[in-house]
């Protein structure tokens, strides 16, 4: 458990991401999958669906042991949670009620951001899109791990504690590589967060708030749902930095999985993004992709090749106007 991982620096390439010329050439070949950059009707009632039944969840742990308020916070919590943050990063693509009712969007995300315990959605917007323009971009795309990880976590037992400490990391990594003006929805974001927080606290007491923070802080952390984080990016395959998971997960995930289908069209939702898939089968059939987030998980503690410095990496230019 005390090898350290043979990298020792990230792989910087000196070429721009591959996606826009991607989307480029699909479009011209495929303008069929304009067709697609429509809202997802049901992800509206999906996300209520999932904070009713953490609300409902709250009321019934309200008076539950602690050791079984952990285990449901893992088992059921942890799922629900993580499918609502990744549900708030489709909503931050416009993908409840289309691009032309942002505000609405946003505010859905807040709602979405409810049964998470902690403001996240108007934060996670302001960042994401930087991720999509600047892929890889040092000191651009906070996604990509700091030259701290990379060094620190570089064992297997040390990539066990850095997966377990996503949440932490993901949440504090940006104020260190890029550090943004705080908004007025984050702002708001927080208040109407905290109002909630407070509102369960005084109705059930201290344990369906713990039971929030748990399902948040362990489904974000070492969970099989997690392997999305290390799949999505991390260089498995040498000239590669995007990949594409097609497994059952995708199911609770709104199809995070198709990752590199994701990249190409960020404005697709992800009920559509298997069409894309079937549309232009040649852009994706021949590409590495992962089969198990939780081999991912497997194969990035205990390989040597595979740590934070896994990450490609390259020099990017600040572009003018929105993603």
């Amino acid at each position: 458990m005390g090898n350290s991982a043979g990298r020792s620096d990230f792989e910087w390439v000196y070429t721009d991401q591959p996606h826009t010329q991607r989307r480029k050439e699909m479009l011209a070949k495929y303008p069929a999958i304009k067709a697609l950059m429509r809202p997802d009707p049901n992800l509206k009632w999906a996300v209520l669906g999932l904070v009713l039944a953490q609300l409902l969840a709250c009321w019934l742990v309200r008076d539950l042991a602690w050791r079984w308020l952990l285990f449901w916070a893992y088992a059921f919590g942890g799922c629900v949670n993580h499918s609502l943050t990744l549900a708030i990063h489709d909503i931050s693509h416009n993908t409840a009620f289309g691009t032309g009712y942002a505000s609405r969007n946003r505010w859905f995300a807040i709602f979405a951001n409810l049964p998470v315990g902690v403001p996240y959605a108007a934060s996670f917007k302001k960042y994401h899109v930087d991720h999509h323009r600047y892929l890889g971009g040092d000191g651009l795309d906070v996604d990509v791990p700091t030259r701290l990880e990379g060094w620190l976590f570089c064992t297997p037992a040390r990539k066990l504690l850095w997966l377990a400490l996503q949440p932490f990391l993901y949440s504090l990594r940006p104020l260190c590589v890029h550090p943004k003006a705080i908004t007025r929805m984050e702002v708001l974001n927080t208040l109407v967060q905290l109002a909630v927080d407070l509102a369960i606290f005084t109705l059930w007491g201290i344990k369906p708030v713990a039971y929030l923070l748990a399902s948040s802080l362990l489904g974000l952390g070492l969970h099989p749902i997690s392997g999305h984080f290390v799949a999505e990016h991390y260089m498995f395959t040498k000239g590669h930095e995007t990949y594409s998971y097609y497994g059952p997960l995708n199911w609770i995930t709104f199809n995070v999985g198709y990752h590199m289908e994701h990249h190409d069209f960020p404005s697709i939702p992800g009920c559509n993004l298997p069409l894309v898939r079937k549309i232009a089968p040649e852009y994706y059939d021949h590409l590495p992709q992962h089969h198990s987030w939780v081999k991912v998980l497997w194969d990035f503690v205990f390989e040597d090749t595979l740590g934070p410095y896994s990450r490609v990496k390259r020099v990017c230019k600040l572009a003018q106007g929105g993603l």
